[in-house]
């Protein structure tokens, strides 16, 4: 899964994040390999506890112990972000590399103001007076359709709705116009009408300002139509990366073909929709070879030993000693 060096934003090469508990080490995420090109738009996709969040968390430097992160190689941007010292690390987060929460209320400071908190976002990485701060704030509340932004930065956050709180964590992300963005399921707590706008308004910023963006979902429906690319995550590990149309129109691993299926259609209406059998393994005890063996229907003997991500097509990588189109 290798793409000309020179033209990545990001570059990640056999990512390991592992927490070492009492009762064993949990490997939450497990050699994990990500490319990124500038102004690319990728999908992190998988259920809960597949190691997706980890995985952005890892990217910007926020896993605490009992956690820890190695690496073959993080690049970023001409960075080698694993001998980066911490006052340059933090320097770059919020300035070069951004995130955007679950939860908003997890970026905005519910006892200031939202003039406030933007403006010391804007000064804490630029030399600019209050008043320049103030006016790039405003201008980019207008740009996540925000109403009225100037009254807006008057308020504090618990006089926002939800949607309302979650755009200003994302004009938040833009301020300093950063050059990758990493989305934690940021719409998941929010209407249908609001997600929609949010991912438009996502999406078109991207396309204008030249972003990266990783959009970490559970949600197939949602990143097919957002994304250029897809990766799925399971137990920690890439098992199918592509370009979104060859994913979604021709998946190759057993999961994928689960995560597509269990999506309502029009044409599915009053059928009962697909369920992948059993739950995700304990990434405390997960069975050698293939960790999605124990669900998938073409498991054979040969699943004992781990598989590795092999091109199946141009740009289309499959992590499954069984591979190939369902029919």
């Amino acid at each position: 899964m290798t793409t000309a060096t020179s033209s990545l934003l990001l570059d990640v090469q056999g990512l390991k994040t592992w927490f070492h508990t009492r009762e064993g080490i949990i490997k939450a995420v497990d050699g994990v390999s990500l490319q990124l090109k500038h102004g690319e738009i990728l999908g992190l996709v998988g259920e809960s506890g597949s190691g997706k969040s980890i995985t952005g968390f890892s990217l910007m430097k926020l896993i605490d112990a009992p956690g820890r992160i190695q690496a073959d190689r993080i690049h970023f941007n001409g960075h080698d972000l694993q001998t980066l010292p911490a006052d340059a690390y933090r320097q770059l987060r919020g300035r070069d590399m951004a995130m955007i929460f679950q939860d908003p209320m997890m970026t905005l400071n519910p006892t200031l103001r939202v003039d406030t908190q933007m403006i010391e976002a804007i000064q804490a990485h630029n030399r600019v007076s209050r008043k320049a701060a103030r006016a790039r704030a405003i201008q980019v509340l207008g740009m996540v359709g925000i109403p009225s932004p100037a009254d807006r930065l008057l308020v504090y956050p618990h006089q926002l709705s939800g949607g309302m709180r979650q755009r200003i964590a994302i004009a938040i992300a833009l301020l300093n116009a950063p050059k990758l963005i990493i989305a934690d399921e940021p719409t998941t707590a929010l209407d249908v009408t609001i997600q929609g706008q949010i991912l438009y308004e996502v999406q078109k910023l991207c396309r204008e300002m030249g972003t990266a963006l990783i959009w970490i979902t559970h949600d197939l429906a949602i990143v097919s139509g957002l994304a250029d690319r897809l990766a799925v995550m399971y137990a920690g590990r890439i098992v199918e990366t592509g370009p979104t149309g060859q994913i979604i129109g021709a998946a190759q691993h057993p999961y994928t073909h689960g995560l597509i299926s269990s999506i309502p259609s029009i044409s599915t209406r009053g059928e009962t929709l697909f369920q992948i059998p059993g739950s995700t393994p304990s990434l405390l005890n997960l069975p050698p070879g293939c960790p999605f063996q124990a669900r998938c229907y073409r498991a054979t003997e040969q699943c004992v030993n781990t598989p590795v991500l092999e091109e199946a097509a141009a740009g289309h990588w499959v992590s499954c000693w069984h591979k190939g189109v369902q029919t």
